[in-house]
């Protein structure tokens, strides 16, 4: 599952498998996390986007085409939105299914739970979008921060460094001839390696949730 992410959105390709919707699901529900959403609000967009990536795979298309996923924070954290792509043809419409039908309820529960959705048809290939928004008050997509020495940085943090952030891959400490602590902090992308004094001030992105105890999770590094 390749994905792009950043502070308000995250997208995601699916391959056309029964376990695409589980990790759907998770991906979506990690991103609420970061964003400190309330249980309401994802559970109610969990069971959306599920419905959604269920009807996208159930869609015939050309060839083994991948289902697309994006999810968006719009607003000041007031609005989410689902978005799922996917080559199939036709739209797909709310079914009225009697009570003895075991099926074609999804779209009623997707109608039911979303502030608004609809289908739109794709700028670039075939196919269509089909997307739901919520309302999602309380949900923060820019992270508290705070600010660290370099020598408190973790493995698995997310540091910014030349304009970018990056997930820190390895820390380590080296004793400089004069008797001072260097840090070398490795970065995801296999560049060059940080050289940060010990005490050299970064700043911390807080990812708990709101209420838990301010903790440092990701953070960025202030070049010099």
């Amino acid at each position: 599952m390749a994905a792009h992410s950043d502070f308000r959105e995250v997208s995601f390709r699916l391959t056309r498998c029964r376990s695409s919707v589980p990790r759907a699901r998770a991906a979506l529900r990690a991103k609420l996390g970061e964003w400190r959403a309330g249980r309401a609000a994802a559970e109610d967009s969990e069971l959306v986007l599920s419905e959604l990536v269920s009807n996208a795979l159930r869609v015939p298309v050309p060839g083994d085409r991948l289902v697309g996923v994006r999810i968006e924070c719009r607003g000041r954290g007031e609005l989410l939105r689902l978005e799922v792509s996917d080559a199939g043809a036709g739209r797909p419409e709310v079914q009225r299914p009697g009570e003895l039908d075991k099926g074609g309820r999804g779209l009623l529960l997707v109608e039911a739970l979303a502030h608004r959705w609809g289908v739109d048809e794709r700028r670039a290939g075939i196919g269509k979008t089909v997307w739901a928004e919520l309302l999602a008050p309380g949900i923060d997509p820019a992270p508290a921060e705070v600010e660290i020495a370099a020598v408190t940085v973790r493995t698995g943090q997310c540091v910014r460094a030349w304009g970018a952030w990056h997930t820190v891959r390895s820390v380590r400490s080296q004793r400089y001839a004069s008797g001072g602590l260097a840090v070398i902090i490795t970065l995801d992308d296999d560049g060059p390696a940080l050289r940060l004094d010990a005490a050299e001030p970064l700043t911390v992105r807080v990812t708990e949730p709101a209420g838990s105890p301010v903790q440092p999770m990701t953070s960025s590094v202030v070049s010099s």
